[in-house]
């Protein structure tokens, strides 16, 4: 309770004039004490929030690596600016490529659509002049009809030739890879810079996932373009090339980070499996859609050259001239729609870069299983986790799995599944 006192007030003055008043008020106020103990806060350890940043990071491409980690020093609570400043410039960049991959990938199947439409009416409307040229019975008629038709399937001979070489629809399936791929690297540096510590290794790897990606995927037709028809198959390959690590202390006992002898053991099994049925499979698919890409790409320029041959010698006493002029033409549209509305180049570089997916996962697992610092690398717990989503499974199924390949090292005759359940 707080008690006021007030005290004297003096008044003087005349009462013609004015008056002043003068007072004097004292104050004062008497309280309860408080007194105020130290705070007792939470003792937070650097152990487990190294721990919890390893499993939030887990299912990402860039791991996350703290400087208690790599044993350079005591862990800061807050990153380089000039680190986060390079980040954020190759975010940037890699935004910038996503744009231009998605607009010349739209780009180059307009171009596939359009072209295969002009070289359909073309060869067509050849086919068509030969057969009137040949069935009519006036002389002036007959060479119009003859010169045009000749024009007309040189003219869809030259167009097939640019189509062969640069192939619009395996362009276009190129460049929606290298816009998904480049979508997958903003993510991942999102969530590094979101939910980690980068560190100058950081920003060397985004560089080298930026610039392999651009090897990969090259933006220019000339000079730069991917080779069509190769003479063997190999995956797709967007990612740098480092240095195998060779397995070592395979009888150690390995416990911490969410990973043990188990899981190491399981994750072998699962390179075994997808080097054996899902990687060999897409690579004998490529084989043969490639074989199948060179007959039907060179097949279309040689049926409208044989029309063109023939266009020219209607109206001869020889009789295979209109045949060959009518039938070209129509074998050769077929061939067409086959080769380039049927996209089998675009099918070609799918199984491709599916190839090259599964042969990323394998250097990925043994990657990680090779590392001999349990804690460099990704949480085990959360690197299965993801590692069963890649492949279409859940956790119970990649384990069955495993166990079923393993079974097969023993018993030849068990029928052994794909590894993926996606494609």
């Amino acid at each position: 309770m707080a008690s006021l006192q007030v005290s004297g007030m003096a008044v003087s003055g005349s009462s013609s004039s004015c008056c002043s008043h003068k007072s004097l008020v004292r104050a004062s106020i008497n309280g309860p004490k408080i007194r105020i103990g130290p705070l007792s806060l939470p003792r937070l350890s650097s152990k487990d929030f190294i721990e919890e940043l390893s499993i939030r990071s887990g299912g990402y491409g860039i791991p996350i690596t703290t400087q208690m980690e790599k044993g350079t020093g005591p862990m800061t609570s807050s990153s380089d600016p000039v680190v986060v400043a390079k980040l954020y410039a190759i975010m940037e960049a890699v935004a910038d490529r996503i744009e231009m991959h998605k607009n010349i990938g739209e780009q180059r199947d307009n171009w596939n659509h359009l072209l295969l439409s002009s070289i359909h009416a073309m060869t067509l409307t050849a086919a068509t002049m030969c057969g009137l040229a040949a069935a009519s019975a006036s002389g002036e008629p007959l060479a119009g009809l003859k010169v045009s038709s000749t024009i007309l399937y040189l003219a869809a001979t030259g167009v097939l030739a640019i189509m062969i070489k640069i192939q619009p629809s395996q362009l276009a399936e190129e460049q929606r890879n290298a816009a998904r791929l480049f979508k997958q690297l903003h993510g991942q540096i999102q969530t590094l810079l979101s939910v980690g510590s980068p560190t100058v290794c950081d920003v060397n790897e985004a560089t080298e996932n930026v610039l392999a990606l651009d090897k990969a995927y090259p933006l220019p037709l000339l000079g730069a373009m991917l080779e069509r028809y190769p003479s063997s198959v190999e995956p797709a390959v967007w990612w740098p090339q480092q240095g195998r690590k060779q397995a070592k202390g395979l009888g150690k006992k390995i416990e911490g980070n969410g990973w043990n002898r188990e899981l190491e053991d399981e994750m072998r099994e699962i390179v075994g499996v997808l080097k054996r049925k899902d990687k060999a499979d897409y690579l004998r698919l490529s084989e043969k859609a490639l074989k199948a890409h060179k007959v039907l790409a060179f097949s279309g320029p040689l049926l409208t050259s044989l029309g063109a041959l023939g266009s020219a010698f209607v109206g001869a006493t020889n009789p295979w001239a209109v045949i060959l002029g009518v039938a070209g033409g129509a074998l050769a549209s077929v061939v067409n729609a086959v080769e380039h509305g049927g996209q089998v180049g675009m099918i070609f570089e799918m199984y491709r870069s599916n190839a090259g997916f599964f042969k990323l996962m394998e250097e990925s697992i043994e990657s990680n299983i090779n590392e001999t610092n349990v804690w460099g690398r990704e949480n085990g717990q959360v690197y299965e986790m993801k590692v069963a989503l890649q492949l279409g499974r859940s956790l119970s199924d990649l384990r069955i799995l495993a166990a079923s390949s393993s079974l097969r090292n023993i018993e030849e005759d068990t029928e052994e599944e794909f590894g993926s359940k996606l494609f």
